[in-house]
């Protein structure tokens, strides 16, 4: 069943589609989105990926369009707000979804990698916004949500991915206090070891996926709708009073080992 939630706003979701079959964080929160109301803009590299989720916002009567863009590029990122802004007159959201994993330390990371992983985990939010905000601010105001990871807050033998998603967070506190005169929130959410798509298509074994289960004091796995819930709660005015914060979603993971 439809509700209001997002009544009359208008979102973009970087990532909204998903490496495999199935639900990633990127589709689950553009679904959500479109549940409650909003008019949401699909942006993905993969046109293909992209159209799954607005087949699936379509089937519940929700209103999505698809947006080919590479987030690394700032005319690309241009274009993604001035499609919003054309297609349905404002821009109230910005789910910054997009990332890469990468395993290193920094004795064996090559240079080249490790900017990639930057321009894709960082820069990207960066350009996003940079464009994305002044149109927020001519409407008002608006949020934006960034994902980070619990790995910038428990490092784990990934440390140009923990790196990359720790500059997430420093980025989402910045931005909350440089735009929070024009009405804009930015918060920040740190998935756990969620089972998506991204993590199933690289092969993970029943093992490593039950220990995963396991490292959770709930012992259940979490979902990409476990990260597409929170970030519906964030962009809601229900959240009107928060911005700066980093929401971490593990199922409590970061409270017991960090070898988890």
């Amino acid at each position: 069943m439809a509700g209001s939630r997002l009544a009359g706003k208008v979102a973009i979701v970087t990532g909204a589609g998903s490496r495999a079959e199935g639900i990633g964080n990127g589709r689950a929160t553009a679904v959500l989105f479109a549940r409650e109301g909003a008019r949401v803009l699909l942006v993905d590299q993969s046109r293909a990926a992209a159209e799954i989720t607005q087949e699936l916002i379509g089937r519940e009567g929700g209103e999505a369009h698809v947006c080919e863009v590479d987030v690394t590029r700032a005319d690309d990122c241009r274009a993604m707000v001035d499609e919003a802004v054309r297609r349905w007159g404002r821009l109230d959201i910005l789910d910054n979804n997009v990332g890469i994993g990468g395993r290193a330390t920094v004795v064996e990371v090559e240079e080249s990698a490790w900017e990639h992983l930057m321009r894709v985990n960082v820069t990207s939010m960066m350009l996003t916004s940079k464009h994305a905000i002044p149109a927020m601010a001519r409407g008002g105001g608006g949020s934006i949500i960034n994902i980070s990871s619990i790995s910038a807050l428990r490092p784990r033998g990934l440390t140009p991915y923990s790196v990359s998603k720790g500059a997430v967070i420093a980025l989402t506190r910045a931005m909350a206090v440089d735009h929070a005169p024009q009405g804009i929130r930015v918060n920040c959410i740190a998935p756990g070891p969620v089972y998506t798509p991204m993590v199933y298509s690289e092969g993970m074994s029943p093992e490593l996926r039950e220990r995963r289960r396991r490292a959770s004091p709930l012992g259940i796995e979490g979902t990409g709708w476990d990260i597409g819930h929170a970030a519906l709660f964030l962009a809601s005015d229900e959240a009107r009073y928060i911005t700066g914060v980093v929401l971490p979603v593990d199922g409590g993971v970061t409270l017991t080992s960090a070898s988890r």
